[in-house]
C-alpha cells in the first residue's frame, strides 16, 4: 500500500515531519516567552549564594543552562529584581567585578552589631598613600615620598597589599626598576564603585595641597564612617 506522504510534494512532507517533532527536539522558545520575573529570582538566588561579585557573563553561563538566555535578557531581568528590592533593607549593586546584593548602608551600623571585633581604623598616612595611588597611578613608592615628603612605611603597601586594594602593575624603567603601583578591581569593589572614574575629578597631584584635596574627597564620598579614622585639623601627618 502507497504511503500517503509519497504523494505529497517535498515542502509538505518538511512540513508534516515538523509538526511530528517531541519537545524536546523543538528549539529553544525565542527569549519574548521567557519568563522574566521567575528569571529574576532565580539571578536573586545565585546572588545571595555567591561569596563575592558576579559578573554578568557568569551570570549568563548559569542562567542559560536551564533558560535561553543572553546578555539582554539578564540585564532584563536585573531591573526587575533591583525593582522588587527598592522596598526591602537589601539593594542590587554593579560594582566593578560584576552584580551583588548588598545590605543597605542605612542598616550597616546595626548589621555591624553582629560581628564583635569592628575593622582596623584606616589611617592618615595610609589613607594619603592610596589616595596618591588612585590619582597618579601607576606610581613608584619613590614618586610617593616625593609628594608626601616623608618615606612611605613598608607596613602601609603591606596592609594594602593584603587588602587587595593595589597590585604591582609593572616596574618602570629607570636606575633600580622600583616596582609601579595601581588599584585593584577590590579596591573598586569595596567602594562600591564601577570604575576609577566614579572617583571625584582631581588634577594630577603634585603636592600636599592637591593631596589633602583628594583625601578629603576621597574620605568623604567613599570612605565609611566606622573605617577611617579622621585625625584633628592640626593633625601632624606621618
Amino acid at each position: 500500500m502507497t504511503d500517503p506522504k509519497d504523494t505529497l510534494p517535498a515542502e509538505a512532507v518538511v512540513e508534516a515531519k515538523s509538526d511530528t517533532q517531541t519537545d524536546a527536539e523543538l528549539p529553544h522558545p525565542a527569549p519574548a516567552t521567557l519568563d522574566y520575573e521567575h528569571v529574576s529570582r532565580v539571578v536573586e538566588a545565585l546572588l545571595l549564594a555567591a561569596d563575592q561579585p558576579v559578573a554578568i557573563e557568569q551570570l549568563v553561563k548559569l542562567v542559560a543552562v536551564d533558560y535561553p538566555v543572553a546578555k539582554r535578557d539578564l540585564r532584563l531581568a536585573l531591573e526587575q529584581l533591583d525593582q522588587r528590592l527598592r522596598n526591602s533593607a537589601a539593594e542590587l549593586v554593579e560594582v566593578a567585578s560584576g552584580w551583588r546584593i548588598q545590605v543597605r548602608a542605612a542598616y550597616a551600623d546595626i548589621v555591624s552589631r553582629l560581628w564583635h571585633e569592628k575593622p582596623p581604623k584606616l589611617t592618615r598616612a595610609l589613607l594619603e598613600t592610596l589616595a596618591l595611588i588612585c590619582y597618579r597611578q601607576p606610581i613608584t613608592r619613590g614618586e610617593i615620598e616625593d609628594v608626601r615628603g616623608v618615606q612611605v612605611s613598608s607596613n602601609i603597601l603591606k596592609t594594602l597589599l593584603e587588602r587587595g586594594w593595589i597590585r604591582e602593575v609593572g616596574v618602570k624603567e629607570v636606575i633600580g626598576r622600583p616596582a609601579l603601583f595601581g588599584t585593584t578591581h577590590q579596591l573598586l569593589d569595596d567602594l562600591n564603585l564601577k570604575s576609577l572614574d566614579q572617583l571625584p575629578e582631581l588634577p594630577a597631584i603634585k603636592d600636599m595641597e592637591q593631596l589633602e584635596a583628594a583625601l578629603t574627597r576621597l574620605t568623604e564620598t567613599t570612605a565609611a564612617p566606622d573605617d577611617v579614622a579622621t585625625p584633628p585639623s592640626d593633625a601632624t601627618i606621618h
